[in-house]
């Protein structure tokens, strides 16, 4: 089955956020980070369920510091709704799986 989690480098995020036709889920979390891993679970299940309509990416804050600090990311996970190269909304912390879902679900009726 086809990875349904992108992981981003600074360099890909206009590329693959800004300019994707698709609304984008951008996670923004470290390995070290507990939260994050607590959370990771659910995230892989909503990509697979949204598939097709919402394009879901990893960054590491660790390995794209400049790129974290220019969205003013202090607390991780921040996880970062994108429609049309902007940014709708947000989610700061470990939440259950139901706030993601919907948020996703107005990022794609929008």
């Amino acid at each position: 089955m086809a990875e349904t989690i992108q992981h981003l480098k600074g360099d890909e995020f206009q590329e693959e956020v800004v300019r994707s036709d698709l609304p984008v889920l951008v996670d923004f979390y470290a390995d070290w980070c507990g939260p994050c891993r607590t959370i990771a679970p659910a995230i892989e299940q909503l990509s697979k369920e949204y598939a097709g309509r919402v394009k879901f990416v990893k960054v590491n804050t660790d390995e794209n510091q400049e790129l974290a600090s220019g969205f003013g990311i202090m607390s991780i996970p921040t996880v970062m709704f994108f429609s049309k190269g902007k940014v709708e909304d947000m989610v700061v912390g470990a939440v259950p799986a139901s706030v993601f879902k919907s948020k996703l679900d107005a990022l794609v009726s929008a």
